[in-house]
């Protein structure tokens, strides 16, 4: 990043001319292609409930600072408590073909003074892992974030010790900055928190490479993506975390 130096020899950040809060993120739907962003509500619970338990174990809650709910009476009120969160603000991902809600992510962590916003409890069903809809839910969400509101940065954070998670964050163009250590205690064990972000100047070539790799053009007749979106990221994207 550039600095400049003050009246008294000090290194001092670059203005940001202009600038403003930007606005709290609102209930709003985001439609795609392959999937639609919806925020959650009761609606949502059954077919998301009955997503979650394809799953054998509940392994992919094992990050996540709950555990899963195996009954859909707590699953509703689990649903009922991510309805009523201003911040987290938890979004349902839908299959826009079947109306059924396959997954849920979530804007937390907002801070509009500083035009920054995280990206967290990104919970996947099986139906949903390893597909277009999956990648594409991450790219509404991020548009909506600098395009519409408007910020300088977005985040992504996970358990160190989440391999797959830090190698999610990497392929969607997010970059590494470092580890936080005994940053969060939770389910009564530590976590030292990896960071990562994208920020506003790095948005318009990711944008480009998203609309890319979800081009019709990028889809063959088997229905997968003909280049890998890794392949189509700039090089210092993929920098080792």
């Amino acid at each position: 990043m550039g600095y400049r130096t003050n009246e008294y020899g000090q290194p001092v950040g670059e203005p940001v001319p202009g600038w403003t809060p930007r606005p709290f993120p609102t209930r709003v739907t985001l439609q795609g292609r392959y999937c639609r962003l919806e925020p959650i509500d009761d609606r949502h619970a059954a077919s998301l409930f009955a997503a979650y338990q394809l799953a054998a174990d509940s392994r992919d809650w094992t990050y996540i600072p709950l555990e899963r709910p195996e009954k859909l009476d707590d699953f509703r009120a689990y649903v009922a408590s991510l309805q009523a969160s201003a911040d987290p603000q938890h979004y349902a991902i839908v299959d826009p073909a079947t109306g059924h809600a396959l997954g849920t992510l979530a804007l937390m962590r907002v801070a509009p003074a500083a035009g920054s916003v995280e990206v967290g409890f990104v919970v996947y069903s099986p139906v949903l892992q390893k597909t277009t809809a999956a990648t594409e839910a991450q790219f509404l969400l991020m548009q909506y974030v600098f395009d519409t509101l408007g910020y300088r940065r977005y985040e992504w954070k996970c358990d160190s010790l989440n391999a797959p998670s830090r190698a999610a964050a990497l392929r969607l163009g997010f970059q590494f900055e470092g580890i936080f250590r005994q940053a969060v205690v939770y389910k009564g064990r530590n976590r030292d928190t990896a960071w990562f972000s994208i920020i506003d100047s790095e948005w318009p070539i990711l944008s480009r490479v998203y609309r890319q790799w979800l081009s019709p053009d990028n889809i063959d007749a088997s229905g997968r993506q003909r280049q890998r979106l890794q392949a189509l990221m700039p090089e210092r994207s993929l920098a080792a975390g």
